[in-house]
């Protein structure tokens, strides 16, 4: 990789990882040429990828083995399939008998693939385990998130069921989409079309702010590589206690929040001064704003 500034989100899936791992030591696992797609698709009269939307391999970053996945954001939404899924999950199946420093998973998703529903949820149900599997062996899970289809449905559930998550600004994470709350609920409860609405409900800065991701970095491939390396061989226990803490966290935080109408409400809540200027702050303003937060919440 070079030192030039890079867009994580405006990059495809071949580029990120191109430019996230040390020069030229990608190798990928089941390639188009060798032609895995997916069965369903051509008996639909839909176009197929050979590499079915995600790339998979091994590579070196700083110089550590490491296995990585990145999902294809042009191809049907980085949606999960019967192969897309099939792939991802022999991923994390290798990871554990070659132990890598980590495995990296850059996602970019609107989640499961309609046209494979059954397909596509049933793989995403092989990919949580197999990321649990990983986390059981001690190797870290560690998540990206900047593109441009966010990080919804099943697999917005994986991501957090990983070691730990690096987000931009630009970054989603939810299950539901905007458009599926909208279409669920009602324009009055959630209008999709107000962009500002769901980059505060879902966007990279309310995520950090909740403790769902570990590190906020700019929508800067570099900036995402040195936040990587920070995490090499950082695993978290995944154990009964571990988990139980987690579900009492999560219904704290329902009891908490519950009566907020806006996440700006909930910003406020946590202690962050002058709440609504967190979405036009930079980077280094937003993360001098939200230390304190991050310190006595997510300690």
């Amino acid at each position: 990789m070079s030192g030039a500034h890079k867009s994580f989100l405006e990059r495809t899936a071949r580029q990120r990882i191109a430019d996230l791992l040390d020069n030229d030591s990608f190798s990928e696992i089941l390639p188009p040429a060798e032609r895995h797609f997916s069965p369903h698709l051509p008996v639909l009269g839909q176009p197929v990828a050979f590499d079915d939307g995600i790339v998979i391999g091994s590579g070196l970053l700083s110089g550590a083995k490491v296995l990585i996945a990145a999902q294809e954001p042009a191809f049907m939404g980085g949606s999960v399939g019967e192969i897309h899924g099939a792939k991802l999950t022999g991923l994390l199946e290798r990871a554990v008998q070659q132990r890598p420093a980590a495995v990296l998973l850059l996602l970019d998703t609107g989640g499961v693939r309609l046209h494979e529903a059954n397909a596509g949820l049933i793989a995403i149900s092989e990919i949580q385990r197999a990321v649990f599997e990983v986390r059981h062996a001690g190797i870290p899970v560690i998540v990206l998130i900047g593109g441009s289809n966010g990080c919804y449905g099943g697999i917005g559930i994986v991501a957090k069921c990983c070691d730990h998550m690096i987000i931009s600004e630009e970054g989603r994470l939810s299950v539901s989409g905007p458009e599926v709350i909208e279409a669920a609920k009602g324009v009055e409860e959630f209008d999709a079309r107000d962009r500002a609405l769901v980059w505060r409900t879902m966007g990279g800065k309310h995520r950090y702010l909740m403790g769902d991701a570990d590190l906020i970095v700019p929508d800067d491939i570099a900036a995402f590589r040195d936040a990587a390396i920070s995490l090499l061989g950082a695993s978290r226990p995944l154990t009964l206690e571990s988990i139980t803490q987690e579900h009492q966290a999560l219904q704290n935080r329902m009891q908490r929040f519950s009566a907020c109408a806006d996440a700006t409400q909930i910003w406020q809540e946590l202690g962050v001064t002058d709440a609504k200027n967190v979405p036009l702050a930079e980077i280094p303003e937003f993360l001098e704003m939200s230390a304190h937060v991050r310190r006595e919440e997510h300690a």
